[in-house]
This record gives C-alpha cells, sequence and structure tokens, in this order.
C-alpha cells in the first residue's frame, strides 16, 4: 500500500513539473539533477530452524559405555553416536570410515617382509601357537613362502626365514576429540596399549599376534605381525583410538581404574557426531551434536539431540511408536511378537517396520560322532539319512509361518548374497518323496505299519531298531514353534522325534556336562553369529570338543572330513582376494553341503520399525548395529 502511494506521488510531482516547464523560458543551463528518494526495505532475518530432537527406543539399558569393559548391543547403539569407525562392515565387506582407506598389497599399505628367526624369538607355529623359538622343543614354523603344514620345517635352531606381515593405516586428517583435543596415531597405540593390559578383560588373540604397534607421526600406525601370522583380515587390525591426553595423562587412570571409571564406562570422549549430555539411570542416555565432529562441513549430523530410552516391553515400544513417544525402535526390542501388527501399521501408514536378514544363521546339528559314554544306535553317521531328513523339513513353511516370510532357507552357512557364495552347493529342497526313498535304501521301512520306520538291515543297527531320536534346543518361543512344525514334517516321512527345550545355560553348557557341546545328543539347533568372513572353521575336525582340550570347539557334531579340513584350512592360510582363499572358502561350501552336517534351516532376521518421518534409518546385513549411520538420521518436523 505505501509502495502504492509513493508510485501516485511520484506521478503528480512529475505531471506538475511538465505544467511549469511549459509556462517558464527555457533556461541557458540545466539544473543540477536532485537526487531521487527510493524506498529502503529492511531485509527479513533468516529463520533460526527449529533444533530437531530424535528418540530412540531400545530394549535394553548398557551396562557400561566402555568398549573394552563390555560387549552389549545396547552400548553399540550409543557408541555409533559418540564414534564413527575406524572401520563400518557393511554389506559382506569392510568400509573404511576414520582411516583414509583400506590397506592392501595392491596399495602398497600392506607388505610381506622376509625375516630370518632365531632361538628366542618370538613366531607363530603350524598350530597356530606363539612361542618362544627353542630348538628343544621341536616347533614346526611355515618357512619363508609355505602357506600349509605340508611344508612346514621343524626348528633346529637353524635360521630359518619367515614372513612378516606389515600393515600400515593413516587417519584422515583434522580429526579432533570432542573437547577439541586433535586426535592423533598415538591415541590408537594407546587402544592397543589398553586391550593388551593383563586388567583389561577382553580375548588376546590379536594381541599376541602382533609383534608392534607403532605411531609413525601423527596420523600414522604401523601394526607388524609375529613372523608366520598371515592374518585373513589384515586390513581392519587398526585400534579404535583412546584418549590418551585425558584418560592417562590428565586423569591417570590406569586399565584396571577405566573399568569403573565415569569418564570411561558412562561419559566416554570420542570424535563423532554426538557427545554424551546425561544418563539417567534406568531410563535413557541423551546426546548431543558435536560441533567440532569432523564431517560438519557436510551438514551432519541433520540432529541436534538424541534420546536413547529404555524400553524393556515390546507392546510399549509399540504404543510409544504409534503415540510418537518414540521415533525409531531398535532391533533388541523383541518386535518379532508384534510383527503381525506392524504389518498392519505399515498398510496404514503408522510405521515402517524393517525385516533384515543379517549373518546369524539358524541350523539343526546332528550328533554324528558322539562321545563313547553316549550310548544309542548310530543314526546319522550315513549321510543318506542325513540327507533324508533335510528333504522332510519344509523350511520355507516355517519361515512363511513364524518369520512372515521375510527370511530364505539356506544350503550353506555362508548367505547366498555373499560376494563368496560357492554357486554350486547343493540344495536340500523340501521334497519328502526323495527323502524317504532315502530311508528305504538305507533299510528304515515301516513293515509293521505304526507309523515309525524300523531297521532293516541297516549296517550297524538292530533289526526292529524304531527310527526314533531326540530333537534339543533353548526354550526361545521361535525355537518352540519351529521345533514342532518339523516335529510333524518329520512324522510324516515315518521319523519319531521327541523334543526336549532346555534353559540356554543348561543347554550351551560346557562339556561333559552340557549335551551340546559334551557331544553328547542326537540332534540339537540354535544359532551361529557369523561375520563377513566364511565360517568354515566352525566344522573343522580340529575344533571337535573333547575332554582331552578341556571341552574347547565349536564343532558339536563330532563329523571329521579330511577333505574339509583341507579345504579350509587353505583359506584361512591364504590372504583375501588370493586364488587359494576364494577357491578354498567355496571348495569347502561344496564339501559342506555333500556331507551336511548341520541342516541350515534359515537366516535369522533382526526387526526394527521407525515412524514415517524419520529418514536416513538403514538396516544393514553385517553392521551388528542399525545405527552405523546415525549421523545420517532425520526427522521432518
Amino acid at each position: 500500500m505505501l509502495r502504492n502511494k509513493l508510485f501516485v506521488l511520484l506521478g503528480v510531482l512529475v505531471l506538475a513539473s511538465m505544467l511549469l516547464s511549459a509556462c517558464k523560458p527555457t533556461p541557458t543551463a540545466e539544473p543540477t539533477a536532485q537526487p531521487t528518494a527510493t524506498e529502503t526495505k529492511t531485509p527479513e532475518p533468516t529463520p533460526t530452524p527449529a533444533p530437531k530432537t530424535l528418540v530412540i527406543c531400545q530394549g535394553q539399558e548398557p551396562d557400561t559405555l566402555y568398549r573394552y569393559g563390555g560387549s552389549m548391543l545396547a552400548a553399540s547403539h550409543i557408541l555409533h553416536a559418540v564414534y564413527d569407525g575406524p572401520i563400518d562392515m557393511r554389506t559382506y565387506s569392510y568400509q573404511p570410515v576414520l582411516i583414509e582407506n583400506l590397506p592392501t598389497f595392491d596399495n602398497g599399505g600392506a607388505v610381506l617382509n622376509k625375516v630370518t628367526v632365531n632361538t628366542g624369538d618370538k613366531v607363530l607355529t603350524v598350530d597356530d601357537e606363539v612361542v618362544e623359538l627353542d630348538p628343544a622343543a621341536g616347533y614346526k614354523i611355515k618357512p619363508s613362502g609355505c602357506r600349509s603344514a605340508d611344508c612346514a620345517v621343524t626348528f633346529d635352531g637353524t635360521p630359518v626365514e619367515m614372513d612378516q606381515l606389515v600393515v600400515t593405516f593413516k587417519f584422515k586428517e583434522g580429526v579432533k576429540w570432542s573437547d577439541g583435543e586433535p586426535l592423533t596415531a598415538d591415541d590408537s597405540v594407546y587402544a592397543f596399549e589398553l586391550a593388551s593390559d593383563p586388567d583389561t578383560p577382553i580375548a588376546k588373540y590379536g594381541v599376541e599376534r602382533t609383534a608392534s604397534y607403532v605411531a609413525t607421526d601423527d596420523r600414522t600406525v604401523v601394526w607388524t605381525a609375529v613372523p608366520g601370522y598371515l592374518d585373513a583380515t589384515y586390513f581392519t587390525n587398526v585400534y579404535e583410538p583412546k584418549p590418551r591426553h585425558l584418560w592417562q595423562k590428565q586423569l591417570g587412570y590406569t586399565a584396571k581404574d577405566l573399568l569403573e571409571a565415569p569418564e570411561s564406562s558412562r561419559t566416554p570422549l570420542g570424535w563423532g557426531a554426538f557427545v554424551i549430555q546425561e544418563w539417567v539411570q534406568g531410563d535413557h542416555i541423551t546426546v548431543q551434536k558435536n560441533p567440532l565432529y569432523y564431517r560438519a562441513s557436510e551438514g551432519l549430523p541433520y540432529v541436534d539431540t538424541i534420546i536413547f530410552r529404555f524400553v524393556s516391553d515390546s507392546n510399549a515400544t509399540v504404543a510409544q511408536l504409534i503415540s510418537g513417544e518414540c521415533d525409531i525402535a531398535t532391533q533388541d526390542t523383541s518386535l518379532e511378537d508384534q510383527a503381525e501388527l506392524l504389518l498392519k501399521l505399515e498398510e496404514q501408514g503408522v510405521l515402517k517396520p524393517v525385516f533384515q536378514t543379517g549373518t546369524v544363521w539358524e541350523h539343526v546339528d546332528f550328533g554324528i560322532n558322539p562321545v563313547e559314554t553316549y550310548d544309542r544306535p548310530d543314526f546319522f553317521e550315513d549321510v543318506r539319512v542325513r540327507k533324508a531328513i533335510a528333504h522332510c523339513l519344509n523350511r520355507q513353511a516355517v519361515i512363511d509361518t513364524i518369520l512372515y516370510g521375510r527370511s530364505i532357507a539356506i544350503s550353506s552357512y555362508v548367505p547366498p548374497e555373499h560376494p563368496l557364495y560357492a554357486e554350486d552347493v547343493v540344495s536340500s529342497e523340501y521334497d519328502p518323496e526323495k527323502g524317504k526313498a532315502l530311508l528305504e535304501e538305507v533299510g528304515w521301512k515301516d513293515e509293521d505299519g505304526d507309523g515309525v520306520r524300523e531297521a532293516h538291515g541297516v549296517a550297524g543297527i538292530a533289526d526292529g531298531t524304531p527310527l526314533e531320536f531326540k530333537w534339543q534346543s533353548t526354550t526361545a518361543s521361535m525355537r518352540v514353534q519351529y521345533m514342532q512344525l518339523f516335529q510333524q514334517d518329520l512324522a510324516a516321512c515315518g521319523i519319531k522325534v521327541n523334543l526336549e527345550n532346555l534353559p540356554s545355560r543348561e543347554y550351551f553348557a560346557d562339556g561333559p556336562d552340557g549335551p551340546l557341546f559334551g557331544r553328547h545328543f542326537d540332534m540339537g539347533s540354535f544359532a551361529w553369529l557369523t561375520g563377513v568372513e566364511p565360517a568354515c572353521n566352525l566344522y573343522v575336525s580340529w575344533e571337535i570338543p573333547t575332554a582331552e582340550k578341556n571341552w574347547g570347539g565349536q564343532n558339536d557334531t563330532g563329523w571329521s572330513d579330511p577333505a574339509f579340513d583341507a579345504a579350509c584350512r587353505k583359506a584361512l592360510q591364504a590372504l583375501p582376494g588370493t586364488p587359494d582363499y576364494i577357491e578354498g572358502h567355496k571348495e569347502a561350501q561344496r564339501i559342506f553341503s555333500e556331507n551336511l552336517p548341520v541342516i541350515p534351516l534359515f537366516l535369522r532376521i533382526k526387526l526394527a520399525a521407525y515412524r514415517p518421518e524419520v529418514t536416513g534409518f538403514i538396516m544393514d546385513p553385517t553392521e551388528n548395529s542399525e545405527m552405523w549411520n546415525i549421523e545420517a538420521f532425520d526427522i521432518q518436523q
């Protein structure tokens, strides 16, 4: 309105000046032009975005946030906000985060040096033991270029050339701790020192096989293996930095102190997208945006505050998602029993459930070679019986029933999407007629017509012995359900199975007491959590639990196959990307699927849910926590 009035006034003045000029004589000189007054508009201030708060409901409260003090998934969620890297495990591969790249032989980050070892030097033997060389001990070691026990030599005091792996890691430039101090390579060395300390309660496998871990400048660390140790994942041997300037130099904490100190267990200093603001015991942990985050120039993180709320009941979790009190519910909130409701809420546009298969795979193991004191017929020595049982199990029906069709039946300990999956593994598809035919072929027939097959000429088993045995597992509801369904499948094939569900503590107890790892069971089911590397080592003969080995080992089946051992050893002793590594892993899978010491059932699913306003939430098969990219989470307000 003001602008219109000004234009009208200006027009009147111009018209008046024209009329006046017509009545006056023409001047001899033009008058000096007068400046025209113009409107100056005050710019409107740019609106400040309202702070964004995201609420994440997780099923448990962490016992500690000190990385070396515990390994709860609940803690991992929060530590992804505090730290960032150094390496992510995404979709069966490794991704550099805090380091510039993954060191490889191709880019010069990894080298294999020849070193001469003598009496007293620390080396790795062919039995995977770190020892100090002693001529009197008869240690067998691999000379340079040797990759198997076949070419190993016995150390007799004569100097031997061995291979030594050296790997260099370069941290990104300009990274700071959230208190403003530069993050340096020495902080990673400090982490290695803590990991090596006897008071730090973590496995020392990697530490014991490390000859040295040193910083060569502010951003570079070099890991050197003991001679003979060729780690397949050498490119991950960088230690997550710990703040030496605060924990050791300023506060004077020892490794033992750090297990309980609040600065490490409750408010650990990090370099990630967020900083811990408060921990209200039994209720929540709040983290705030870190202004010194090294990716802040990218606009990250997108939210200002994240509240991790502890909600142990799945019903309450879903209710809070619906009401908006929670924006994300993590996989550890036990949403499996709410899956049907979540799918209905997805149809209504209220929530978005995420079903993601991962590296946890459910399987049923055969007691092929039990301990001598376990007296029962030798049902499972004949591979045809194992295959028959596999053909009688309708795994897809179980997946459709208890996993809502969101998983897949598998034929190997390696998921099909894994880059090292062997495409020619033998599939044990559901085919009960084929299963019955195999049982008939072995001599298991139902001649008395009672619905249960009995032995007729089965090698090593008395005629008339019924095909009846026990299937054991834990009391987990999912296992109770699928065992009952599989019991019906096997009954249709003439196999009588008696189910027993035991408390986890009893079922997984060490031998000789525990049925599974004490090797006194018929069939037993559980799940293995594997990672990026194929886990052929679970079924090698040297992993059979025995009294002589104090019941250590994972191969509860007692199955032993020299060809499988050789293929797996070939892969384990090779470096990634080499022909031996690739073919060794694939050949091991083929042998495994042909012999079937266990029946792979299906991939377990990770189930989480979030509100439609949330963006950036991505579940990954191999990243244990779905918070791996928490800096990219956003919420539309």
